[in-house]
């Protein structure tokens, strides 16, 4: 849509931090009962939106894309109690990979 004099809005990008995980683990329904179940916790630390997935050669391996408010508060949550316990509950069996993103 142009604007006035045939100029194009200008339109302003926006950068989403994001946090992506990497794991296996031993049973996946529970483990996506006790990532539902954890997302209040994630909220409360910035966690904005999520998603995951399942690997389609080798099923127990999930990733997890968390887009966040601050790459910051998602380091200090990756270094927290509270995922930690997560981890454990949800049956992860490997320690994860954990990779921060930001558009480039």
């Amino acid at each position: 849509m142009a604007k006035e004099g045939g100029k194009a809005p200008e339109r302003k990008e926006i950068c989403v931090p994001t946090l992506l995980i990497r794991h296996k683990v031993t049973d996946f329904d529970a483990w996506r009962m006790a990532f539902h179940e954890d997302s209040g916790t994630r909220s409360a630390n910035g966690s904005q939106r999520e998603f995951f997935y399942r690997n389609s050669v080798d099923p127990d391996e999930v990733w997890i894309l968390l887009e966040w408010d601050d790459l910051f508060r998602a380091r200090l949550f990756v270094k927290s109690d509270d995922l930690n316990d997560a981890l454990i509950r949800a049956g992860v069996t490997d320690h994860p990979d954990y990779w921060y993103l930001e558009e480039g």
